[in-house]
């Protein structure tokens, strides 16, 4: 058991240093949810200046659990985040901070005085935190967000109200303002559903919405970091109205009104759509019953087939489909009818109130009562 290392794997490990989840620029690191959060923007200016773009980000909003360390890792990331020319201010308060990241948006507005092509932004927030600036994302998500900037709101619920006073649960908040949810389940998926949401965002003229809780973003692992493993496809479906969908003045508040539900959703979706960011992880030709699940709770229910001996050729032979959903809020309809194709009985596995099963049995509604499958939730 003390036998020496290997000289290879010795000279690979005299490399490695707690800079690399930062300052690496492809491979493998080692971090933890929140820190994937810091090297997110990072990630995306670089993705940005391989796209010939030169462009900046700005960050703000107040702490609270499962971010408290967000702005302590922020922090700690100082240099890193400057060479990228990303600028990190926490709020005074969770408003504040939301309407300084909508100002990064305004940028076009202002030709004569711009030093870069695009600002993208990032808000984050503990739940009560999501709350508080409904207010500012309802009239940020009618203003729209620029070409190349875009935005993301993080928020950070705690379901079981661990170091809260009440459990939370951001989903139907983000809907109310018409934002679209991510829901990524590992550390991983933080990078990669945070550069789509950062896409999302530009694609379409509204905020993303991500939605981390602690047993996602408090976890660790090693994952890839290259700057070109995410592979963004543009929706050749969805055609833009005149003027297109990013923030202008003036701006009439019925009109942003009428931008944001009769094209800026519907242009959100066709990005969901394009790039398949709902899909069968598990499906056979004889499948009958279905289980679809987000988050936590798809890792929660692959752990629960795991131990009920049902591995994947297990549930392809039983005729069990498993559907995972990265984007919650709006369910995308065509992607979300195929998945329910042929099958008998859907099981939607999700925590608190919710989100998944209502519009699941809305996309269902009209069908066929002998090709309709039951839906439990």
């Amino acid at each position: 058991m003390n036998a020496p290392l290997p000289e290879h794997i010795r000279k690979a490990l005299e490399t490695v240093t707690l800079d690399d989840k930062y300052s690496l620029d492809s491979g493998r690191a080692f971090m933890s949810g929140v820190q994937a959060l810091v090297r997110l923007p990072m990630l995306q200016r670089q993705r940005d200046a391989m796209a010939g773009l030169n462009t900046a980000g700005f960050i703000s909003g107040y702490r609270g659990s499962p971010l408290g360390t967000y702005d302590q890792s922020l922090w700690a990331a100082k240099k890193h985040l400057a060479a990228n020319n990303i600028v990190f201010q926490p709020g005074v308060n969770e408003e504040l901070g939301a309407t300084a990241v909508w100002g990064t948006q305004q940028l076009d507005l202002y030709p004569q005085s711009k030093k870069f092509d695009g600002v993208f932004g990032i808000w984050y927030g503990k739940g009560p935190g999501v709350d508080r600036c409904s207010d500012v994302f309802k009239h940020a998500n009618m203003a729209g967000t620029a070409k190349h900037g875009g935005v993301i709101a993080i928020a950070g619920d705690d379901h079981i109200s661990k170091s809260s006073t009440a459990a939370h649960q951001s989903d139907h908040i983000f809907k109310a303002c018409g934002t679209p949810v991510f829901f990524p389940s590992s550390v991983q998926e933080i990078l990669d559903m945070g550069l789509h949401a950062f896409a999302m965002s530009r694609f379409s003229g509204v905020w993303s919405g991500m939605k981390t809780i602690q047993e996602v973003v408090e976890s660790s692992s090693s994952i890839n970091i290259d700057p070109d493993r995410v592979k963004i496809v543009m929706p050749e479906d969805f055609v833009m109205p005149p003027g297109g969908l990013h923030i202008r003045w003036p701006d009439a508040p019925l009109e942003q009104e009428a931008r944001l539900m009769d094209y800026k959703w519907y242009a959100a979706l066709a990005y969901v759509r394009a790039n398949k960011l709902n899909y069968n992880v598990i499906q056979g030709p004889n499948d009958r019953f279905g289980i679809i699940a987000s988050g936590k709770a798809y890792n929660d229910t692959r752990q629960a087939l795991v131990d009920l001996g049902l591995d994947d050729d297990t549930c392809r032979q039983l005729g069990i489909r498993v559907h995972k959903v990265n984007v919650v809020w709006p369910l995308e309809a065509t992607i979300t009818r195929d998945f329910a194709q042929g099958l008998q009985e859907i099981l939607v596995v999700e925590e608190k109130r919710q989100v998944i099963e209502y519009q699941l049995k809305e996309e269902l509604y009209n069908w066929r009562s002998d090709v309709r499958p039951h839906v439990l939730g």
